[in-house]
């Protein structure tokens, strides 16, 4: 099998055209073009539908290119450890984790990580979807449960509760509910329970709305909730995280709250010696440290 071919192949999959491949390899379109011909006919299968718009995989260019895909997330891991052989902490780390956790929490503290290690690049992506890290869709994971896939390596950084949570000048104009049911006088801010979070969080969020509440506002990630809560729409639901960095807001029936989250942090067993990724770790576990340190010497806990 000609590599270079199959190199070539990706790039135009992945562009769906073969002008847009030609750029990002420096090849002329006639010079892809001849290339993907060739592939095609040693394969004796066709790879690409061909209309106005660009190119389309065919069945059998599909199971070509998941192999190509494999292949390149493979080779990305094995320039990741040669480059981690070394002992500076640079290049590029892929972070995921959830939106909420990433906006509210861990981009406000990057500063310091920058601080650090100034020749860092952090790829933050923010999505509920859990992101395969064997197969390197991102380098790193801070994930709200415990991770499944095999071959990860993981440490439970701390425990979040969802709790109500509302500004000093809402619950100052509006009063402070000493019963669960003295909210249905307020408006609730909160995720909408179907969509994708943490069953703990939609499970506190159901029982919150059984106590007749009539005004109701729900945003599809906690930085929104949030960002209504501070503008003083009503009383959200949020996780307890979110405290300590926010004293204009303070805590509703003190009582109340969802059970215990984990907060797990991930990476492949491949990337054990990765010096960017133990930078990380090292940097997200003693900010936690402070975090809860902080908590408890100010009581919010």
């Amino acid at each position: 099998m000609d590599w270079d071919k199959l190199r070539i192949f990706h790039a135009v999959a992945d562009a769906g055209s073969l002008t847009h491949a030609g750029d990002a390899l420096n090849l002329s379109q006639s010079a892809v073009s001849r290339q993907i011909r060739g592939l095609e006919e040693s394969l004796n299968a066709t790879l690409f539908h061909r209309h106005a718009r660009g190119l389309i995989l065919t069945e059998q260019g599909e199971l070509l290119f998941d192999a190509t895909r494999a292949m390149v997330q493979r080779l990305d891991a094995a320039v990741a450890r040669i480059r981690d052989s070394k002992e500076e902490v640079f290049g590029e780390l892929r972070v995921t984790t959830t939106t909420g956790f990433g906006s509210l929490w861990l981009a406000p503290r990057l500063a310091k990580l920058y601080e650090q290690y100034p020749d860092l690049k952090i790829d933050l992506m923010l999505e509920e979807r859990v992101l395969d890290l064997p197969m390197r869709e991102a380098d790193v994971a801070i994930r709200l449960k415990e991770p499944s896939q095999a071959d990860l390596i993981r440490k439970k950084l701390m425990g979040v509760n969802m709790r109500l949570y509302a500004t000093h000048a809402y619950l100052d104009a509006h009063g402070r509910p000493e019963r669960m049911e003295d909210l249905s006088k307020h408006r609730i801010i909160c995720q909408n329970t179907n969509s994708a979070q943490v069953s703990a969080g939609a499970t506190f969020t159901q029982e919150i709305l059984t106590h007749n509440v009539d005004s109701l506002l729900t945003v599809n990630n906690y930085f929104g909730v949030l960002q209504a809560v501070l503008n003083g729409l009503g009383i959200g639901i949020l996780p307890d995280y979110i405290l300590q960095d926010f004293p204009e807001i303070e805590r509703v029936l003190p009582e109340e709250e969802s059970r215990e989250i984990p907060v797990f942090l991930a990476y492949p067993e491949e990337l054990r010696h990765s010096k960017r990724i133990a930078a990380f770790r090292d940097f997200v576990t003693e900010e936690i440290f402070e975090h809860r340190k902080q908590a408890l010497e100010s009581g919010n806990v």
